[in-house]
């Protein structure tokens, strides 16, 4: 028996059919990707550029505290639930539903006990709220 070697033909890598599927792979990626604009944020609040105040005829002063106790126009509210606190700005809107509650918050503030405030007023019929910020300058860095 007379075995012959067979002329080896050299493979052949095609790179085309390759590359077709890498650019649908990548364009997939980056129509299906979420871009984070920060991946950390490190934010002090609250300061800002703005006009001074401009008082309201009824308001509603809100006081937010670091941890997150309240008082209202000064009084100290005693609890810390929605409810305590919605009882409290009822009776102390006394222009009704065109009370605009001010809210006071610190800084440091969980935004928990913000929003806290802000469903307080919804529960008691009170739309018109407003923050405030100290001007930059004028507090403590």
């Amino acid at each position: 028996m007379k075995f012959r070697s067979r002329v080896r033909e050299e493979p052949e890598i095609n790179l085309i059919p390759f590359i077709d599927v890498l650019l649908v792979v990548v364009i997939f990626l980056m129509l299906s990707t979420t871009y984070s604009k920060f991946s950390e944020l490190q934010i002090r609040l609250p300061s800002a550029e703005a006009q001074p105040q401009s008082s309201y005829p009824k308001e509603v002063f809100v006081s937010v505290t670091s941890d997150g106790r309240y008082a209202i126009n000064g009084v100290l509210v005693a609890g810390r639930s929605v409810e305590e606190l919605s009882s409290a700005l009822a009776q102390a809107a006394k222009a009704g539903k065109e009370t605009v509650v001010v809210i006071h918050a610190d800084a440091s503030a969980a935004h928990q006990s913000v929003i806290t405030v802000m469903e307080g007023a919804r529960r008691s019929g009170l739309s018109h709220i407003t923050f405030t910020a100290q001007t930059v300058g004028s507090g403590a860095q």
